[in-house]
């Protein structure tokens, strides 16, 4: 898809699974159910795993990077980890590329379901999935994922992003910005400390990627916070600021979980915003 002088596309890289009550902390499960999947027999409710590539014409730039392919088998029945339909390596191969022709890895966070493919096995040993690329995340959130608390410890998983450090590809941002021409880094708190949403702006039009600030369209009622938010009284506070900016000026947001919805354009409606337009950014038909 054209995005002014950019190309973009939304990546799949398989799919996953997690409570629903946890995806919408103490949201009621008749009102979640209703707004987006009454979930399995486990009530795990259907996710996608999309990263998000941004084509500048020098640069392949890619913000997250999904579950990868690294999770035990324990770790895939739990969240329920399927890659039989796409994983990365394809999901670039369609758009003609491969792993070695990505530039630059922008981790939004560096919790399992975005990091985790950033590293991948190859015979026995883990290591950059993109070998040629330099990956960017946050001092401070680096800092947060060597010491978290309990809510979140057990996404973060240091496989993921260690090896990055050890191989000097993990370059830690200090503070929001442009960190290439169009492509901007802002910070949001409510998820987990400095969490980095990636804004693209380019003749006149702007992208977000929300990663977890809105990780499905249900999530754009400034109510559904996630349980695994951190700071959802914080989380509430950036939705609440943000959404009339994306609102007024139309920004397309992607989204990054959603198992239904690429990407939308956001309206404030009598019952508040809400989806007003459907945008899919990348066919699988």
């Amino acid at each position: 898809m054209k995005f002014g002088q950019f190309d973009i596309e939304m990546l799949e890289t398989g799919t996953f699974g997690l409570d629903g009550g946890a995806m919408f902390g103490v949201v009621p499960k008749n009102l979640w159910a209703k707004a987006y999947n009454p979930g399995d027999e486990e009530n795990r409710i259907p996710m996608a795993a999309r990263s998000l590539l941004i084509r500048t014409g020098e640069r392949n730039i890619l913000v997250d990077t999904g579950n990868g392919t690294k999770f035990t088998e324990k770790h895939a029945k739990i969240y329920n980890i399927d890659t039989s339909a796409h994983d990365m390596e394809r999901s670039l191969a369609r758009v003609g590329l491969s792993t070695s022709d990505i530039t630059d890895v922008v981790l939004t966070h560096l919790h399992f379901d975005h990091a985790g493919g950033a590293t991948t096995l190859d015979n026995g040993v883990i290591v950059p999935t993109f070998p040629k690329a330099q990956y960017y995340v946050q001092q401070y959130h680096y800092g947060w994922a060597q010491s978290p608390t309990e809510k979140d410890r057990a996404s973060f998983i240091p496989e993921n992003y260690e090896p990055l450090v050890a191989e000097g590809m993990l370059e830690l941002i200090d503070g929001e910005g442009e960190l290439f021409p169009g492509v901007s880094m802002k910070l949001t708190f409510g998820h987990t400390r400095a969490l980095q949403v990636v804004t693209v702006r380019s003749e006149g039009q702007t992208l977000l990627a929300a990663a977890d600030l809105f990780p499905t369209h249900a999530h754009i009622r400034v109510p559904f916070v996630m349980g695994y938010d951190n700071f959802p009284i914080t989380a509430m506070e950036e939705k609440r600021d943000i959404l009339p900016q994306i609102a007024g000026e139309r920004w397309l947001v992607c989204f990054g979980h959603d198992a239904f919805m690429q990407a939308a354009y956001i309206g404030e409606t009598e019952k508040g915003f809400a989806v007003t337009e459907k945008v899919v950014i990348t066919s699988y038909a």
